[in-house]
């Protein structure tokens, strides 16, 4: 049975801590969140140039990109834990081991993982209390969505999750088998994409056309503006698609839908809305 998640801890320097790691570096926003909401983000120094929630990020050194920080910054601020998600891993975890930085690493690839990653953190952090209350509050939020869909017809959905900005092309894709899909299944849809290991795979026009969804959501990474191009024109290049013809296209930009953490219930919510407007 596949393993729904992986933590690997190097303590290169010093062996394996016995008291939880005073000064945390978070290279992935989802991580930096799951770390704010078990009650440990006083203790995190440090996040990517992609982390913006909560507030308080802020005010934390940012590292550069996600698989690629600024390892003199990263080094400079004396991290005693450095936590990854096993996506990054490949590209950052050798190049850490090396530094003699400690690691973990986790996936959160499905809801499930996700939860597993809460408990995981919270154990290294010392807040298992809070990581408890997290998981608890996390699937309560999402139970709440599922039972509203319950008993509703599921539209197929298909949920874009990149493009070539004001086009059609290069069109990726969430399928069935990652935690965006489990989101759109409690909000009552259902994705019309295939599953994949990693949850995502890229869809040709053609793919489109053949799949002919009920419901398209399409998510814009960052701020709409000239350069993201119109959403209704880009998608009138395919009038022939059922949700072009019954305006059901739903363009989604907001900044947690990305983000598999305790903020998966905003966007379970927000999928609800949109998928089934008549649900209150």
């Amino acid at each position: 049975m596949r393993r729904a998640f992986f933590v690997t801890l190097c303590w290169a320097l010093c062996g394996a801590a016995a008291d939880p790691p005073r000064r945390i570096v978070s290279l992935s926003p989802d991580l930096t969140e799951i770390l704010y909401g078990v009650g440990a983000l006083p203790l995190v120094v440090g996040v990517s140039n992609y982390d913006s929630y909560p507030p308080e990020v802020a005010k934390l050194p940012h590292l550069g990109q996600l698989n690629n920080p600024n390892l003199e910054t990263l080094i400079a601020l004396r991290p005693e834990l450095i936590v990854v998600t096993t996506a990054q891993a490949p590209f950052l975890e050798d190049t850490l081991k090396q530094l003699g930085l400690p690691v973990l690493k986790t996936s959160n690839r499905t809801v499930q993982e996700v939860y597993t990653a809460m408990m995981a953190l919270g154990r290294a952090t010392g807040h298992e209390d809070g990581a408890a209350r997290l998981v608890a509050a996390t699937r309560e939020g999402l139970a709440r969505v599922a039972r509203k869909t319950a008993s509703v017809a599921k539209p197929r959905v298909v949920m874009i999750v990149d493009r070539t900005p004001g086009t059609l092309r290069d069109l990726y894709t969430a399928t069935d088998g990652g935690y965006l899909a489990e989101l759109v299944g409690m909000a009552g849809g259902r994705i019309a994409v295939q599953p994949s290991k990693i949850g995502y795979s890229k869809l040709s026009k053609e793919d489109l056309l053949a799949l002919d969804p009920d419901v398209i959501l399409d998510f814009t990474q960052g701020a709409v503006g000239p350069l993201t191009g119109d959403t209704a024109e880009a998608w009138g290049e395919m009038p022939e698609l059922k949700a072009v013809r019954t305006r059901r296209i739903h363009e989604v930009n907001e900044d947690f839908v990305p983000h598999a953490s305790q903020r998966m219930v905003q966007t379970a919510e927000l999928f609800l809305k949109l998928i089934h407007p008549e649900i209150h």
